[in-house]
């Protein structure tokens, strides 16, 4: 008995050694899994804007601002013709400018996406283990990383949203961990990036108040989406736009403004049910759900209450993008759908519970809907005239405006004007500009290539311009007399 008594401690003291170990090696493996993943994303972003496959819209715009505010101007659009606040109201703007100051580079916006959408994985890990799945937690932060969204909206140029998916994950574990101050900034910081992203704050706070009890969190969160709402889009956005919130468009068949559209949701619903009711937005919730579609149920399908706002905004638009796992409109929604599987797997529910099927099926997800085959074809492209416009960009000065393509001008946009060639356009517009590049052969999006050449054809009989650079159809022209502004 005495040598047992005697083993024992020494036994007790082994097991929490083995124990700590392997929970380091747990920390461990997952700070690899995330480094890996910013790496492939940044790596990802930054191949396809040096193929020349980012836009102005929406790179260029958000590039301009940002370089704008850290050099201490007026981040006026020029591709818009307004304030960047008047885009979203998007505060986040100011803060990542403090990047550019200290070099400015469109670069830094690739690795701060690349960074927001993998460092997701970290609150997600978490809030595994805060269920009680710790033998899943990194199976669960490797299925967020392989969910296509986070993926495909990597590529497609540079959206605010990104950094506000990992807030949304924070602020639901800070408030299941009553750590309410800091619940409170990551709701401060979603607000920031994006207007919109207030109605997901209210659905939130709404699945807290009501389905995790969780009253003071849920109050604040309904209280600060409602306002913020309010705000943005009752006077920041009009006052620095002078118009109304830029997606107001897309749901024109309700109404003119913001305020008439919600009228008209609560007391015209049979018009709502015509757009609700169609194979696009079956086919839309077919690809959002497919990948996690192993552990959704409803058990536990609390969480997907805050989804609903996001989710129903892109299901009453009439704007296709809206619909799809490419663009950025999703991005809202994938918290809450990662919280819906974490909610189904504590519940002891699911299709798949094995770590490896789960791996499994997230992969083959992954391998259907993530856009990395665009490397092999579409982002190829422009490969004819790659070193053309490489050189050509080399001849255009620092501050100069500049009349370019929208693939081309993501690439410069460092300067106070700078702006699009389209096909609706007068040529004597163009003549307002110190450069003007264009690329015949891929004029770019709102352009083709009749009015590119009806371009080209109109400055070389001009006094006032001169032909600097032409190859590949590729096409430089510069102003013989100019002044460059401060």
């Amino acid at each position: 008995m005495a040598v047992n008594q005697q083993k024992t401690p020494d036994h007790k003291r082994l097991l929490s050694n083995l124990k700590n170990i392997s929970q380091n090696i747990r920390h461990h493996s997952l700070a690899w899994i995330i480094g890996t993943s910013t790496l492939i994303l940044f790596v990802a972003s930054s191949v396809r804007h040096i193929l020349f496959q980012s836009t102005a819209f929406d790179l260029g715009i958000f590039d301009q601002a940002v370089y704008l505010i850290s050099q201490g101007k007026v981040p006026f659009s020029t591709y818009m013709g307004y304030h960047i606040l008047g885009d979203h109201a998007a505060l986040i703007w100011y803060p990542l400018a403090l990047l550019y100051k200290i070099y400015p580079s469109v670069y830094w916006l690739f690795a701060v996406q690349a960074l927001a959408l993998a460092i997701g994985a970290l609150p997600v890990w978490h809030l595994a283990r805060q269920a009680g799945l710790q033998t899943h937690a990194t199976t669960l932060a490797i299925v967020y990383l392989l969910y296509p969204q986070v993926f495909n909206v990597n590529l497609f140029d540079f959206h605010p949203e990104v950094i506000a998916l990992p807030m949304l994950i924070t602020a639901v574990w800070c408030a299941r961990a009553q750590k309410f101050w800091y619940f409170c900034l990551s709701i401060f910081i979603v607000l920031m990036c994006k207007a919109v992203l207030s109605l997901t704050i209210v659905g939130m706070g709404i699945w807290l108040l009501l389905f995790e009890k969780r009253r003071n969190e849920g109050a604040v969160a309904i209280t600060m989406g409602i306002a913020w709402f309010l705000i943005t889009s009752g006077v920041i956005v009009p006052t620095f736009s002078g118009k109304q919130a830029a997606a107001v468009g897309r749901y024109s068949y309700l109404g003119s403004s913001v305020w008439e559209i919600a009228k008209n949701l609560i007391l015209k619903p049979q018009i709502v049910l015509g757009k609700i009711l169609t194979l696009d937005n079956l086919g839309y919730l077919v690809l959002l759900t497919s990948p996690l579609i192993w552990g959704l149920s409803l058990k536990g399908a609390a969480p997907l209450v805050g989804a609903i706002p996001c989710i129903a905004i892109n299901i009453i638009a009439d704007y296709q993008p809206q619909k799809d796992l490419v663009h950025q409109y999703s991005v809202p929604a994938v918290p809450f759908l990662i919280l819906a599987v974490i909610a189904t797997l504590a519940a002891g529910k699911g299709l798949v519970r094995s770590q490896r099927g789960i791996i499994i099926w997230s992969l083959i997800g992954f391998l259907l809907l993530a856009k990395f085959t665009y490397f092999g074809g579409k982002y190829l492209d422009k490969l004819d005239t790659w070193q053309a416009t490489n050189e050509a960009i080399s001849q255009v000065k620092s501050k100069a405006s500049v009349l370019t393509t929208a693939s081309i001008s993501a690439h410069l946009s460092h300067r106070q004007l700078i702006n699009l060639a389209y096909k609706e356009q007068t040529l004597t517009d163009a003549l307002k500009y110190n450069y003007i590049l264009t690329d015949t052969r891929h004029p770019g999006w709102g352009n083709d290539t009749e009015s590119a050449r009806r371009l080209v054809n109109f400055l070389k009989n001009r006094s006032d311009f001169k032909l600097t650079y032409q190859r590949t159809d590729v096409y430089l022209f510069q102003k013989t007399t100019y002044s460059i502004p401060n």
